[in-house]
């Protein structure tokens, strides 16, 4: 079976935990990701930040995205799968979870991220479906 480490996309760069959400958007844009890992001084994953996230928490609140950290947006511990984690694993955590990116964990160090569409291209139709229908309904 196919594993985390064979479909992810490795290279993944990390927003600091102290770094603006502006600085965030801004290397979404550059990057052309819609998601940013946010990582602590210790360069330990602290939770995910979306493009969603900055729209609704920041700037539909009326806050200045310069001067919010994105730490502050990070909500408890971050879903993960462990890099030799096969495609059947992924599914799952992304179905219980409700999320359509992973962080790819080996050991402690984050070494890339898995999206809906990585898993989608490995595995067979049946199971696509499943996923898209998990994700896409409240």
């Amino acid at each position: 079976m196919t594993t985390a480490r064979e479909i992810m996309t490795s290279g993944t760069e990390c927003i600091g935990a102290d770094e603006s959400v502006l600085d965030a958007a801004k290397k979404m844009k550059d990057l052309g990701v819609g998601a940013l890992p946010i990582c602590g001084a210790d360069n330990k994953l602290k939770g995910m930040l979306t493009d969603r996230d900055i729209v609704v928490k920041v700037l539909g609140a009326g806050k200045v995205p310069a001067s919010v950290k994105a730490g502050e947006l990070a909500q408890g511990e971050a879903v993960t799968i462990g890099a030799d984690d096969d495609a059947e694993e992924i599914l799952r955590t992304m179905t219980q979870h409700k999320v359509r990116r992973l962080p790819v964990i080996d050991g402690h160090d984050l070494v890339g991220m898995v999206a809906q569409a990585d898993v989608a291209r490995a595995l067979p139709n049946p199971q696509v479906g499943d996923l898209v229908e998990a994700l896409s309904t409240d």
